[in-house]
């Protein structure tokens, strides 16, 4: 693959996507900033959904399709045939035809796996000989350490690479006005609210309990979609310890997170943001795969959980507001774990692949 570190690589990202949740395309976002970052000339190119919420507003080439691409082999693979990219990205999608197009095509294979389904679908011994790296996108305490089978296989074939990706992690950049004073405030955000089965008012019990911090004397700051609040006073809106602001770049909410007091989160990448910026705190689940990684997060005593009621939320966010050995231990537990930038790990990857030359 020549010049590949003077002209900067071929990359396609294919993510899941559609009408709800953002978490592979976040993450694939983000390793594409990262690339850009490290090769300033890349081309970078992402397949996705034209049902998913952030369909107009991906800063890079992007080819929508009617649902996730994993439906869509035929556009895959013209993809494929056309771009030619040095390194294609499948996060949590792909079919075995993909991935065969992939390898004619001469491109480099990466799958990254955010689910035991689909980490079990990439230790297929027929993908095993497709993949040349596989990316398990959260950390060991969570994803946990490979099984018996998983390294046989491994031992057997000498392929692919597997590593860890932690957290995905933006530079931090601080706001021109905080909001409030460092350390004083209570963070709380959703995420995307883009409407998980079975969490439609996800965003409304998220804003209720903000009202409810802010009106009981916690300054907080709400990030995160306007919408209905559900229960609580309406009126606690014009309260001077609430601020309310839409969704951030990453490296602003980066640097909100890094001076709160306690971060109150989903259960998805933002709450191992927070964890990675060694912070206290308390975590929500708003989709259905998100209790076992809040659950993994609780045994490694690094934040508290909460249901998605504004009642729990607050009440839990209270208590450990008045018990400061409690909130100081949760903040220390969670800056010693040192989670790695994701982003760097995979950039890294990138260039080692680089290194390797293409197959075509």
């Amino acid at each position: 693959m020549p010049d590949f570190e003077a002209k900067g690589p071929r990359l396609l990202f294919v993510p899941v996507s559609g009408a709800y949740g953002m978490g592979e395309y976040a993450r694939s976002l983000g390793i594409a900033h990262a690339a850009i970052r490290r090769w300033p000339q890349a081309e970078i190119r992402f397949l996705l959904s034209k049902q998913a919420p952030y369909a107009d507003s991906v800063p890079f080439s992007a080819a929508l399709l009617p649902s996730s691409p994993t439906f869509h082999s035929a556009e895959v693979i013209r993809e494929l045939r056309e771009f030619r990219p040095h390194v294609v990205i499948f996060d949590n999608a792909g079919r075995t035809s993909q991935l065969r197009a992939a390898r004619r095509a001469g491109s480099r294979i990466v799958y990254i796996s955010a689910r035991r389904r689909q980490r079990g679908k990439a230790f297929r011994w027929r993908w095993m000989r497709l993949i040349d790296e596989h990316w398990i996108a959260y950390p060991r305490f969570i994803a946990g350490s490979l099984g018996f089978f998983e390294r046989f296989k491994l031992r057997l074939l000498h392929r692919p690479t597997v590593r860890y990706l932690d957290v995905i992690l933006a530079r931090a950049v601080p706001m021109m006005h905080a909001p409030h004073a460092e350390g004083s405030y209570v963070l709380m955000v959703p995420g995307g609210g883009t409407g998980h089965p079975g969490a439609h008012d996800a965003v409304a019990q998220f804003r209720s309990a903000a009202y409810s911090l802010a009106a009981a004397g916690a300054p907080t700051i709400y990030v995160g979609p306007a919408g209905p609040v559900g229960t609580g006073d309406d009126g606690a809106a014009n309260d001077s310890r609430l601020r309310q602001l839409a969704p951030l770049p990453q490296g602003e909410l980066m640097a909100l997170m890094r001076s709160a007091r306690v971060v109150i989160a989903n259960g998805g990448s933002t709450l191992l943001q927070a964890i990675a910026c060694g912070c206290a705190c308390v975590a929500v689940p708003i989709a259905g795969d998100q209790k076992q990684r809040i659950d993994a997060c609780v045994a490694a005593q690094v934040a508290l959980a909460s249901s998605l009621h504004a009642s729990d939320i607050v009440a839990t966010a209270e208590g450990l507001l008045r018990d400061e050995p409690q909130r100081a231990a949760l903040a220390n537990r969670a800056a010693g774990l040192r989670l790695a930038d994701g982003a760097e790990i995979a950039v890294n990857a990138l260039a080692a692949l680089a290194a390797c030359g293409s197959r075509a």
